[in-house]
């Protein structure tokens, strides 16, 4: 059925609490979206939403969205698999486009996250977990993700001062962000020093500077088919590869724990459907839920080899002028995580990378683009590889 192209992206402003409904809020996403591609709803042959419902006082949101972004009677797909639930909803879309069954549909992420308490989000955070055997005990997402970096400092004498790096890297960036949720720079001081407020313990070994925040967003990616992405669209960009994968849900199943196996098999997945290696990536956007989670992304991306992940953050190899940039838009701990929309988020960035439309982040000439999103605890892993 030819290739699947990129057409359009658009992201609301991750904002803390957004004023509107779930509706306005889909809207902001979804109305930059089509105007990026030079479209109305009518061109648009399905939808795909994407978030976790848990957040939601609506119930069946995707049928409500559809309804208020006029994409009606066009048939709508509801996706949910946590914190990757768009980049798997762009799965989805590609499928249905190259399949034939449609030839360009709307991937829609949102979350508003704001409907419930603080304890309340983080309560439901961790039945992203099994409800049986773990999330009774009390375990929350920044715990679990201190096990990830207690383990990688014992295997491979990771440090403090190296997760603190990351987040310097990160708030050199959010500030340059409009949409995102932090745009305050700081420095190793700052992430460091016992009287600021950034290390303030949430969950041995990480602090409050080690942690993104939850948010209110939407994001939207329109996509078409090779003859409709080329009439529509001045400049498509390709989708190459998409890898995604499952992992033991009870972290007492896993193999290894300075690391994520679902993120393995899905870069792999990714590199052979795209043809390429880690070495041909330019520009990537990896899920740094927690700065150790970046740490892990550099290693299971294959952009270092396990316990070297932390020479890529000192020798500043991470950063816009290195040789692998990745979140120099800030990434989730400066642009904030609205669940649902957060993996469209990381492509609109990519898509404006490779189309040379970054503006002040914009990375120098890249060709192939990565996009690492994952769901949970490791549960869920999905890359998507980007090519103009």
């Amino acid at each position: 059925m030819g290739k699947v192209g990129i057409i359009g992206v658009g992201q609301s402003a991750f904002v803390r609490a957004y004023p509107g409904s779930l509706k306005e809020l889909a809207f902001e996403g979804y109305k930059e979206a089509v105007k990026d591609a030079g479209i109305t709803a009518k061109d648009i042959g399905a939808s795909v939403v994407c978030s976790a419902p848990e957040y939601d006082k609506q119930r069946s949101p995707a049928g409500v969205i559809a309804e208020y972004l006029g994409l009606n009677p066009q048939p709508t797909f509801y996706v949910e698999t946590l914190c990757s639930s768009s980049s798997m909803g762009l799965k989805l879309a590609y499928s249905l486009v190259k399949s034939g069954l449609h030839d360009s549909v709307a991937v829609i992420g949102i979350q508003k996250m704001s409907e419930i308490s603080s304890a309340e989000s983080q309560e439901r955070m961790g039945r992203g977990t099994d409800i049986q055997w773990e999330s009774p005990f009390g375990t929350m997402m920044p715990a679990y993700y201190a096990l990830f970096a207690q383990a990688h400092m014992a295997k491979y004498g990771t440090t403090l001062e190296d997760l603190s790096l990351i987040r310097v890297k990160s708030s050199t960036y959010g500030p340059l962000n409009e949409k995102a949720v932090f745009r305050k720079s700081l420095n190793l001081e700052n992430l460091t020093s016992p009287d600021s407020r950034m290390t303030a313990p949430i969950a041995s070994p990480l602090r409050v500077g080690d942690c993104c925040a939850n948010a209110d967003g939407s994001s939207c990616i329109i996509i078409a088919n090779e003859e409709k992405a080329k009439a529509l669209s001045k400049n498509p960009i390709w989708i190459l590869g998409l890898g995604a994968a499952t992992n033991s849900v009870n972290l007492t199943g896993r193999k290894i724990y300075t690391g994520l196996p679902a993120a393995r098999e899905a870069a792999k997945q990714a590199y052979e459907m795209a043809g390429i290696s880690a070495k041909d990536v330019d520009v990537a956007e990896v899920h740094d839920c927690f700065t150790i989670a970046e740490m892990m992304a550099y290693e299971d991306l294959g952009f270092a080899n396990p316990g070297k992940g932390k020479e890529l953050i000192h020798g500043k190899e991470t950063y816009k002028e290195g040789s692998i940039p990745v979140n120099v838009d800030g990434g989730l701990l400066s642009k904030g995580h609205p669940i649902g929309a957060t993996g469209g988020s990381q492509i609109r960035t990519i898509v404006q990378q490779l189309r040379g439309e970054a503006g002040e982040i914009q990375v120098k000439d890249p060709e192939i683009g990565l996009v690492h999103n994952i769901g949970g605890v490791g549960l869920y892993g999905n890359v998507t590889i980007l090519g103009r």
